[in-house]
């Protein structure tokens, strides 16, 4: 559920080209954050919403885009974020 969660919030902000989003939490069972119910998530995000921006900026623009998610629902976050030309 919170994969969809993660698409919907980064499709909607970011109008990606392609988007995976994966679940890593079943990796780190009994870490801090899976015992307060964070997840660990690592996404690839491809946006022409990107060009321009430094690796900083996007991942800025990533952490926007899941708002509250960021507080309670993911611990753990792995970003790459490319325009469509870096591919």
């Amino acid at each position: 559920m919170r994969v969809t969660l993660i698409e919907n919030c980064l499709r909607e902000a970011l109008a990606p080209q392609k988007i995976e989003v994966r679940d890593d939490s079943r990796l780190h069972a009994g870490h801090e954050g899976a015992r307060s119910g964070g997840g660990h998530f690592a996404v690839t995000v491809v946006s022409p919403r990107f060009q321009g921006k430094s690796a900083l900026q996007r991942h800025q623009m990533i952490y926007q885009a899941l708002g509250d998610m960021m507080k309670k629902d993911i611990h753990a976050l792995s970003i790459q974020a490319f325009t469509p030309d870096e591919l």
